[in-house]
């Protein structure tokens, strides 16, 4: 190895057994495990695909004001600019968001509250977990 000083070894104990041609991992406390899956929020995506909606038909000029579009979708004006405002959203945190791996925290009532513009500052508040994050749990859990 060229850079054994560099090299990090990490040990995880789990074996894999064949069940009905199928592979699984077990867990070193005999139990199977599966691979968690993304938490898409369909509420959340919603929000900001109306968001991003309502941006283009403002950009377009289709609608002067943010009040004008409020009175055509019949929304409240309050409501629409807290919307809006996820269009503003850090490029990555949109992404995390539609590919469904947001941190539990991400809610569109959390979103909906004021956050800082800056993209670097919105990454600090809304981290997420790694997007190679896996986290193993027991197939009994899996149905819940």
């Amino acid at each position: 190895m060229k850079n054994a000083a560099n090299t990090v070894t990490v040990h995880v104990p789990f074996t894999i057994r064949k069940y009905g041609g199928r592979k699984q991992v077990i867990t070193p406390n005999g139990e199977p495990a599966a691979i968690e899956k993304p938490r898409v929020d369909s509420t959340l995506i919603k929000a900001l695909a109306r968001a991003f909606r309502w941006k283009k038909m403002l950009e377009s000029g289709q609608f002067a004001t943010i009040t004008e579009l409020a009175k055509h979708e019949n929304l409240a004006l309050t409501y629409m600019t807290r919307v809006l405002r996820l269009s503003l959203l850090a490029p990555e945190i949109v992404e995390m968001i539609l590919d469904g791996r947001q941190g539990p925290e991400m809610t569109l009532a959390a979103l909906l509250e004021p956050f800082p513009v800056e993209w670097e500052r919105q990454k600090d508040n809304f981290k997420s977990p790694p997007i190679a994050s896996i986290k193993l749990l027991p197939s009994n859990k899996l149905s819940e």
